[in-house]
């Protein structure tokens, strides 16, 4: 067996504990027994009982509380709303080796690790909403005690859910302003897309569907290897065409410069709320 081998296994082993059964949640450990992972290594932590008991009856994982998933999880992965994430974490005890996978969003390593034991491995994550069809993108940074394997961890977790990229974390709130809140940007563009069909007379359902089915179509063409978005543009533009006519007025419209405008603003904000943990 390959050291590389050796690896994956000991994670495919670890005992993995999620906090917190919302949709996020559940959608890591749908993808996890979807990868194969064994449900008895999983747990869930959700305070709602009949949430708990919904997650634990739908997936076959086990539903406990914090206390127990602390002492018997490798891998603790918080998934709790932000504003509830300094009671959770304070609450798991010292004593065990364990790695701490946060996906609040918003929420500096340096807060996160004055939370938890003196030396805790935290790796900080900005997942996106894809990940409840399995097409997420996540954006890894490391704390200070978390090393390239508390890393690989984290990605072997993720990548049964999407994407992964690291990042130094002085980018992570850049990476929000793109990817965290980029789905709702292209859903705006999607709903806009439909109403203008429904304005020019298509009925709701058939503009409904033309639009999905091309936002789609169109990410399929963008995540295909070597594919740029100029060059995809470009190949669907004809001189003096129908596109060059649209595209000429999204332009005049100021397309480039709002959505320049939208991330830089969620940049900020990003920042503005990181800064209010101590980040």
């Amino acid at each position: 067996m390959t050291t590389e081998t050796q690896r994956s296994a000991a994670r495919s082993s670890d005992t993995v504990a999620v906090l917190g059964g919302g949709r996020i949640g559940e959608a890591l450990l749908g993808g996890l027994v979807a990868a194969g992972r064994d449900a008895g290594s999983l747990l869930v932590v959700e305070r709602d009982a009949d949430r708990a008991a919904e997650v634990s009856g739908r997936l076959g994982v086990t539903a406990t509380d914090v206390a127990d998933a602390a002492g018997r999880a490798d891998v603790l992965v918080v998934a709790v709303k932000p504003q509830d994430v300094q009671g959770v974490l304070e609450s798991v005890p010292a004593g065990r080796e364990r790695v701490v996978v946060s996906l609040a969003a918003g929420i500096p390593t340096i807060a996160l690790e004055r939370w938890l034991p003196t030396g805790t491995p935290v790796v900080r994550v900005m997942p996106n909403t894809p990940m409840l069809v399995g097409r997420a993108m996540c954006v890894l940074s490391a704390g200070a005690h978390a090393d390239d394997a508390a890393m690989d961890t984290a990605e072997g977790l993720l990548r049964s859910v999407g994407r992964t990229v690291r990042v130094p974390e002085s980018q992570q709130d850049a990476a929000t302003a793109l990817s965290g809140s980029g789905p709702a940007y292209l859903f705006l563009v999607a709903e806009a897309m439909i109403e203008a069909g429904v304005a020019l007379g298509l009925p709701r359902p058939t503009a409904t569907e033309l639009v999905t089915a091309t936002v789609d179509g169109a990410g399929g063409l963008l995540t295909g290897p070597g594919n740029h978005p100029s060059l995809l543009r470009e190949a669907v533009t004809s001189p003096g065409g129908t596109t060059a006519q649209a595209l000429r007025v999204l332009e005049a419209h100021g397309l480039r410069a709002a959505f320049a405008d939208a991330v830089e603003a969620c940049r900020d904000r990003s920042q503005a709320l990181g800064a209010t943990y101590g980040g």
